[in-house]
């Protein structure tokens, strides 16, 4: 082992807006910056009960992920319980779909607010 996982950072162009986006996904508390990863005053933290710390940081000139595109960097997985409830509960927070999930009916993808995208899974 080389190192050990910190958190997750996303650009964005609102710190605040995003994490609170996530914060209502995946519960948890949105804090300011940490001194360990912040990036400016610009950068907030979403510690939950479980899983990965999430970090924002706002970036002025930040260009979105194409979903499908060879250059993709990641997909963040979000695990429910009924999908149907979590697909209308995401577009009223500002998710927007981008694929069905290939057919798959456990799992659907979406963009978050920032074009991130994310990736809702029963289990």
């Amino acid at each position: 082992m080389i190192g050990r996982f910190r958190c997750l950072v996303l650009d964005c162009p609102d710190a605040h807006e995003l994490a609170d986006f996530y914060r209502q996904l995946v519960g948890g508390e949105v804090e300011g910056p940490d001194p360990r990863w912040a990036v400016g005053d610009g950068s907030v933290v979403l510690r939950g009960e479980t899983g990965p710390v999430l970090a924002f940081q706002s970036v002025a000139d930040h260009r979105p992920p194409v979903w499908g595109a060879p250059e993709q960097q990641f997909l963040l997985d979000v695990l429910v319980d009924d999908l149907s409830a979590a697909h209308e509960a995401v577009l009223a927070l500002g998710a927007v779909p981008l694929d069905g999930g290939g057919g798959d009916p456990a799992r659907r993808v979406y963009a978050d607010p920032a074009g991130h995208p994310f990736r809702l899974v029963r289990p």
